[in-house]
């Protein structure tokens, strides 16, 4: 049983504080308050929820496409695996892929290269039958 009550005052400190990052661009990894989500949506880990995603594409400056990251090998059609510079492994959790406001970012700790990118889209795009 997931217990909200400890996401709900940091999501709403998040989207009080109105604090933009300064300047992120697509390819590099941040970590993000990603939360506590329902059902199999991808959690956040720790106190303040925070999970490492890839940025895919932006929006406008509060608002961008991510893809959630784990260390976690996988080997299936729903997950691909590449060095993000993170120091370790990082597997991109296709199905995961999600809008979020940028207000939840919080600092970039790696990047991708554009044949990962490209090849992380493609398999987005695989998993929604596109």
């Amino acid at each position: 049983m997931k217990d909200y009550t400890k996401w709900t005052p940091i999501k709403a400190h998040l989207n009080n504080q109105n604090s933009i990052p300064a300047g992120y661009h697509e390819s590099e990894i941040w970590l993000c308050h990603l939360g506590e989500n329902m059902g199999f949506e991808q959690d956040g880990a720790g106190e303040k929820f925070v999970r490492p995603v890839l940025v895919l594409k932006i929006y406008n400056r509060s608002f961008c496409h991510v893809v959630p990251l784990s260390t976690t090998e996988k080997r299936d059609r729903f997950s691909y695996a590449f060095d993000g510079n993170t120091g370790k492994t990082s597997v991109a959790l296709l199905t995961q892929s999600r809008p979020i406001s940028s207000a939840r970012l919080i600092r970039i700790i790696g990047s991708a290269g554009p044949a990962d990118v490209q090849n992380i889209k493609d398999g987005i795009r695989r998993t929604l039958g596109l």
